[in-house]
This record gives C-alpha cells, structure tokens and sequence, in this order.
C-alpha cells in the first residue's frame, strides 16, 4: 500500500509517537532534576556542616525512581499501542490513545518500569555515589 492510501494510520502513529516523545523527554528531564538536587542537598550539608541534609537528599532520589518508573511505564504501553497500529488494516484505524489494553502485559507495569535496568543502574548507582560521599563528608 502506498502512502497516499494510508493516511489515517500514519496520522496516528505520528500521534502516537508524539505521546512517546514525550515520555522520553520528561525520563531525561527527570534523571537532571534529581542530579541537581541531590547535589544542592549535599552543598548544603557541607557549607552547613548538617548531616541531615544528607539524609534527606534520599527522599528526592525516592520519589523521582518512582516518577521514572511511572514515566517509562508510560512509555511502554505507547510503544505496545504503537506496534498494535501498525498492524491495523486502514479502515480499523480510531485514533484512540488508550493504552488500558496494554497495561495487562507485565513489562509494561509500574513495578517491571522501577526494576528495570536502565533505572536500578542509574539511581542504585547514584544512591551508591550518596552514600560514598556521606563517609566522605563525615570523616
């Protein structure tokens, strides 16, 4: 089929991915957010000498694991809506954005986002560069 005979499938793609888009960009934004925070709390400890700030700064780290886990749990179920379009005839195309249907596959839950690879390598590892820095501000 050409691409004249397909418009309103390649228009919804194209929605589609605009939503996938999306997701990925708040995933980097907030992978930034935390670094520049958790790094103001440890700027703080040390100019204040307050181990505190310390401690705190894992509440931020926890919170935004759980908002990339949520976005990239997202994520998923647009690429699962994506590659279910791509796969419709022509006149099945509804331009729904509904990712409900996808949400059942266990790679696409909550919890496969927050233990998935990419996420437990980069804030493990930051928690790790914390807790490094925390002996190192104590001593």
């Amino acid at each position: 089929m050409s691409n004249d005979q397909t418009p309103n499938k390649h228009k919804h793609l194209e929605f589609i991915q605009l939503a996938i888009n999306r997701m990925a960009g708040n995933l980097f934004l907030l992978k930034g957010w935390s670094v520049t925070l958790i790094a103001a709390l440890f700027a703080l400890a040390a100019k204040d000498t307050n181990k505190l700030y310390i401690l705190i700064a894992y509440f931020p780290l926890l919170i935004f694991w759980l908002l990339d886990g949520y976005f990239l749990s997202q994520e998923r179920k647009f690429r699962a809506l994506f590659d279910h379009v791509r796969k419709l005839n022509e006149d099945s195309i509804d331009f729904s954005m509904d990712t409900r249907p996808f949400a059942d596959d266990a790679n696409n839950s909550w919890a496969a986002a927050l233990l998935s690879r990419t996420l437990l390598v980069y804030y493990l590892g930051l928690a790790l560069v914390m807790r490094v820095i925390m002996f190192m501000v104590r001593s």
